[in-house]
C-alpha cells in the first residue's frame, strides 16, 4: 500500500475528524455551549478578516457586538467573552486528542530515527557488534519537572485520555458523551496547586505512559538488537523534580519532599501488583503458581501499609527470574514474553520508579553555610578556623578540602537552613526506602565558582554522610560568563583531592547541568546556544584529560528559546568534540503531554533521542565536526547577536514594556504552578530576578516570541551587506548543528503573529519599541528564508507547519479578547476615578485568556 504524504495525513486524519466533531460539539445540548457554538465562528471570521486590513483588537470586539448583539449590556459582554475563552479551551483539547489519536498514522513508527531503522541501517553496514556495544553504556534520562506551562487539571487530563481512544476507535457515541463531559468540566483550578499536587498529576504519566513505553523499548532492544542475550543497561531513565526542587519554591518542605518520594514508590509497587494479578491468571503451574501467588501478597501488603516492609526489590526481582527459569525448563517457555516485560520495568524502575532530584541555588546554599560555620565556632567545634568567612576563596577551599567533623542539625533555629538540612537529611531517608536510585542527585542552581560545589560536599558530608557519599554534586551553569568559566570550574575540582576521590567512588563520573532557558533570557538565542555548545566541548576536553566520563544534563523548556523544538535533530547534530555517551534533558508542561502523553508518542520520541545518539555516532551524511572557518562564522554571528540583543534588554522602554504591555503579572495569579514566578517576592520589578518562563511565555501570548529569534536578523543582515552571505548559505547546508538552530528559530517565528499588536505601532509611549522588535522580526524572517532557499517558513516540515497553523487560527479569537481587555485595563487605570468592578472583570479575562494560548501552543513556555 502507497504511504501519503504527510500532509494529506494530516488534513485527512486530523484536520477532517477535527472539524467533524467540533461540529458535534457546537450541538450539544447545553445553550452555553450552542449559543457560543453559533457565535464564535462569526467572531473568528472577524477576527481573521480584521486583522488582516489593520484594525485594532478593540475595533474588533466592538464591530462584532455591534453587527450580531444588540443592545447588549456590559454583563452581558463579559458573559459572551467568558464562554468564548472556555469554549476555545475545550476546542484544543479536542484538537489535542485528534492529533494524539492520529500519531501512528501520521509518523512513521518504523522510520528514520526509530530504534528498528537504526538496527537494520546497522546491521546491513556490519556495525551489529558496534551498535551493541554502544547501547551497553548509552542512556536516555528523561526528568519531568512541574514548572508551569500547563493548566489541565486531572479530571481534564482523564477526558483527554478516553477521547483520544474513543476517536482512535471511531466509537462515536463514547465521543459525543465525553464533548458533553468536556463540555461541562471545570478548567479552571481555584487552587494553587502544592508541590504534592503536582507530583501527583506527573506520576500519572510514569503510571500510564512511561511504565509500558520504556518497557517496550528495553524489550525491542534485548530481543532484536542484543538477539536475546541480556541486556545489562536499562537504556531509559527517569528523573523527576516535583517534590525536590527547591530553588525558588518556598513550598517545598522536607515532608513534601519525602510524601513525594513515597508516592513514586507506592506507584510503581502498585504497577508491579497489577502486572502480578494478570500474570498469575496465566501461570497456573505446579511450583510456578505458588511462588506468583506470594509475590502477589507481598506486593499488595506493600501498598496497603507502606509503613511497614513486606518484600525488598532484590527479593522482587530473584523471584521473577526463578519463575522465568522455571518457565523456560518446565513449560515450554509458555508466557514467558509476558513475565520478560515486567522483568524488563523491574530492571528500569526498580523500587523508586524515577529519581528525585533535589535542587537549590548557590546563593541559599551560601547563606546556610555561613550560619553553619558561625553556629559550629560559637558552640566551639574544631571544623572551621574563626576567620573562615573573612579567608580568600583559595584558603577556603583548603578548608573545604580537609573538612571533618559533625554537626547536629538540631541546634539550628534558622529556617532556611534547617530546611535545606533538611532536604540532604531527607536523601538518606528515600535511599533507605526506595534505594539509592530513589535519590541521588543534588542540583546546585546558579553555580558559579567551584566554592559553590565544595560547600555542598561539606554539607552533606558533615550533617549527613560521614562516611560513603552516595550522592552525585551536580552544577548547573545558566549566565554566558558561567558558561564561560564551566570548564575552569571543574578543572579545579577535578584537581581537587577530595573530590577526585568522591568522583572515584561514583565511578569517575562527573554529570553537569547546562541552562538553555536562562541562558537564552541572559543571552539572547544564538549566543546562549553556541556558548552551551561551547562549554560542552570544553567540559568534554577537560573531563577527557582527568579520566572524567562527563554526562550533560540539559535543562531544557518546550519552546525553541528554552531550548525545546526539534530536540532530537539538536542531539543529532552534536560532534566528535561534545561527550554524548548519555542524553539527559527536562520536560515539563505541555512538552510532556504533547510529546510523551501516549505510550505510541513516547515511544516514538524516546527512540528518536536513543537514535539520535547512535546516528552522531555512526550514521552521519553531514560533517558534524564544525570547520575553523565554521566556528569562526558561528563566534561571529553569536557576538553580533548578542550585541543586538543586549542592546534590547537595555533599551529604556524595555523593562515598563514588559510590565505594562505584556500578560507578565498575570501569570503568578494563573494557579497553574506551585512555584512563584519570580525568585523574589519583593514587589519591584528586577529583571533578574524574573523566572525564564514567564519571560518567555509573555512574548509568546503577545505572539511575538522574541527570544526565540531576536538578534538573528541582525546578525544575518552584516553578511548580506557586505556581500557574504554565500558563506552563511553554506554553512546553513553543511551544518547539522547550525541547521537545527535556524529550523527551531523558524519555529518560533511561525508562531508569531504580529498583526494581534499593531496597535502598538501607534503608541506614543511604546510605538517606537514595538517597531523595534517587528523590524528585527521582518529581517530574520526575510534572511532565514534566503539562507535556507525557502519561500515561507517551516516550509521543509509540511505536518508540523499545518498543526501550528490549526492551532493558531483556533486561538485567534481569544487572543483578541485577550489584547482588548489588555487596552481596557490600560484605559481604566488612566481614568481619574477607576472602575475597580470593570477593572477586576477585565484582570480576570486576560488571566482566563493565559490558559488557553499555553495549551494550544504545546511549547510556548
Amino acid at each position: 500500500m502507497i504511504t501519503q504524504p504527510k500532509l494529506k495525513r494530516f488534513n485527512q486524519h486530523i484536520l477532517s475528524k477535527f472539524q467533524i466533531y467540533n461540529s458535534i460539539f457546537i450541538t450539544l445540548p447545553f445553550d452555553t455551549i450552542k449559543n457560543t457554538g453559533v457565535l464564535l465562528p462569526l467572531f473568528n471570521e472577524i477576527c481573521e478578516k480584521g486583522f488582516k486590513t489593520g484594525k485594532t483588537p478593540t475595533q474588533i470586539v466592538n464591530y462584532f457586538f455591534k453587527k450580531y448583539i444588540d443592545n447588549h449590556s456590559e454583563k452581558e459582554k463579559f458573559d459572551l467573552l467568558f464562554q468564548f475563552i472556555q469554549y476555545i479551551e475545550r476546542q484544543i483539547v479536542l484538537f489535542d486528542a485528534v492529533e494524539d489519536a492520529s500519531f501512528s498514522i501520521i509518523h512513521n513508527m518504523d522510520g528514520k530515527g526509530t530504534l528498528r531503522y537504526t538496527k537494520e541501517e546497522a546491521f546491513s553496514q556490519n556495525k551489529k557488534e558496534a551498535l551493541q556495544e554502544y547501547l551497553e553504556n548509552f542512556k536516555v534520562r528523561i526528568v519531568l519537572t512541574a514548572h508551569p506551562t500547563q493548566f489541565y487539571p486531572g479530571s481534564v487530563l482523564g477526558i483527554i485520555t478516553d477521547l483520544t481512544t474513543a476517536i482512535a476507535e471511531n466509537d462515536l457515541i463514547r465521543i459525543k458523551k465525553l464533548l458533553a463531559q468536556l463540555g461541562i468540566t471545570p478548567f479552571l483550578k481555584v487552587e494553587k496547586p502544592t508541590p504534592l499536587d503536582e507530583a501527583v498529576n506527573l506520576i500519572w504519566y510514569l503510571e500510564n505512559v512511561f511504565y509500558h513505553s520504556a518497557s517496550n523499548i528495553y524489550n525491542y532492544i534485548e530481543s532484536n538488537i542484543y538477539l536475546d542475550k541480556k541486556a545489562d543497561n536499562e537504556i531509559v531513565n527517569l528523573g523527576f523534580w516535583p517534590g525536590g526542587d527547591r530553588d525558588g519554591n518556598p513550598f517545598v518542605t522536607t515532608e513534601i519532599t519525602l510524601k513525594v518520594a513515597e508516592k513514586l514508590r507506592q506507584s510503581i509497587i502498585r504497577n508491579y501488583y497489577k502486572d502480578v494479578r494478570k500474570l498469575r491468571r496465566k501461570l497456573t503451574f505446579k511450583n510456578v503458581a505458588k511462588l506468583i501467588l506470594e509475590l502477589e501478597s507481598k506486593l499488595y501488603q506493600s501498598f496497603i501499609k507502606p509503613e511497614k516492609t513486606f518484600i525488598s526489590f532484590k527479593e522482587f526481582l530473584s523471584k521473577l527470574e526463578k519463575i522465568k527459569d522455571l518457565l523456560i525448563e518446565n513449560y515450554q517457555s509458555l508466557y514467558l514474553s509476558e513475565l520478560n516485560d515486567l522483568i524488563y520495568k523491574a530492571r528500569i524502575f526498580g523500587f523508586h520508579f524515577a529519581t528525585l532530584d533535589i535542587r537549590q541555588d548557590s546563593r541559599i546554599h551560601h547563606q546556610v553555610f555561613s550560619e553553619i560555620v558561625k553556629n559550629s565556632i560559637k558552640n566551639k567545634l574544631s571544623i572551621f578556623p574563626e576567620n573562615y568567612l573573612e579567608l580568600p576563596e583559595n584558603k577556603k577551599m583548603e578548608v573545604l578540602t580537609n573538612i571533618k567533623g559533625e554537626i547536629d542539625v538540631e541546634t539550628y533555629s534558622d529556617e532556611l537552613t534547617i530546611k535545606t538540612l533538611g532536604s540532604i537529611a531527607a536523601i538518606k531517608t528515600i535511599q533507605k526506602n526506595n534505594g539509592e536510585k530513589g535519590s541521588n542527585r543534588y542540583i546546585i542552581s546558579n553555580n558559579q565558582t567551584a566554592i559553590n560545589v565544595m560547600e555542598v560536599y561539606a554539607m552533606l558530608k558533615l550533617t549527613t554522610f560521614p562516611q560513603k557519599l552516595p550522592v552525585d554534586i551536580v552544577p548547573l551553569f545558566e549566565t554566558i560568563v558561567d558558561l564561560e568559566n564551566a570548564n575552569q570550574i571543574m578543572e579545579e575540582l577535578y584537581t581537587n583531592k577530595t573530590y577526585k576521590k568522591h568522583l572515584a567512588s561514583r565511578g569517575n563520573n562527573q554529570t553537569i547541568m547546562l541552562g538553555f532557558s536562562d541562558g537564552t533570557k541572559d543571552g539572547g538565542y544564538l549566543m546562549a546556544n553556541w556558548s552551551i555548545f561551547k562549554a560542552k566541548e570544553e567540559l568534554s576536553k577537560i573531563s577527557r584529560k582527568y579520566n572524567v566520563k562527563v554526562i550533560f544534563f540539559d535543562g531544557r523548556g518546550g519552546p525553541p528559546a528554552r531550548g525545546g523544538g526539534k530536540t532530537h535533530q539538536f542531539y543529532a547534530s552534536l560532534g566528535p568534540t561534545i561527550e554524548n555517551q548519555e542524553v539527559q534533558l527536562t520536560i515539563q508542561g505541555q512538552t510532556i503531554s504533547s510529546n510523551f502523553g501516549t505510550i505510541e508518542s513516547s515511544q516514538y520520541n524516546l527512540e528518536q533521542l536513543i537514535s539520535s545518539g547512535v546516528a552522531n555516532q555512526f550514521f552521519d551524511s553531514l560533517k558534524n565536526e564544525l570547520s575553523e572557518e565554521q566556528r569562526f562564522l558561528m563566534n561571529d554571528l553569536a557576538s553580533l547577536s548578542y550585541n543586538a540583543y543586549t542592546d534590547f534588554k537595555n533599551h529604556p522602554k524595555f523593562l515598563s514594556f514588559l510590565e505594562e504591555m505584556t500578560t507578565l503579572k498575570y501569570y503568578a495569579k494563573t494557579n497553574i504552578g506551585s512555584r512563584p514566578s519570580k525568585r523574589k517576592s519583593s514587589k519591584k520589578f528586577d529583571f533578574s530576578d524574573l523566572r525564564a518562563i514567564p519571560f518567555v511565555g509573555s512574548w509568546s501570548q503577545l505572539k511575538q516570541n522574541v527570544p526565540g529569534f531576536y538578534g538573528v536578523g541582525t546578525a544575518l543582515k552584516k553578511y548580506e551587506d557586505n556581500g557574504e552571505f554565500d558563506k552563511v548559505i553554506s554553512f546553513f547546508n553543511n551544518s547539522k548543528f547550525f541547521r537545527s538552530l535556524i529550523e527551531n528559530s523558524m519555529m518560533a517565528m511561525k508562531k508569531s503573529f504580529f498583526e494581534l499588536t499593531q496597535y502598538m505601532e501607534d503608541d506614543k509611549e511604546y510605538g517606537e519599541f514595538w517597531t523595534l522588535i517587528h523590524d528585527e522580526f521582518l529581517t530574520t524572517k526575510r534572511l532565514v528564508l534566503k539562507m535556507s532557499n525557502q519561500t515561507e517558513l517551516m516550509e521543509n516540515y509540511p505536518q508540523g507547519k499545518a498543526s501550528i497553523e490549526v492551532r493558531e487560527a483556533i486561538v485567534l479569537p481569544l487572543l483578541a479578547i485577550q489584547q482588548y481587555a489588555l487596552i481596557k485595563v490600560q484605559e481604566i487605570k488612566a481614568q481619574k476615578n477607576p472602575d475597580k468592578k470593570q477593572l477586576e472583570t477585565y484582570e480576570k479575562i486576560i488571566t482566563r485568556s493565559l490558559f488557553g494560548n499555553i495549551n494550544a501552543s504545546r511549547n510556548s513556555a
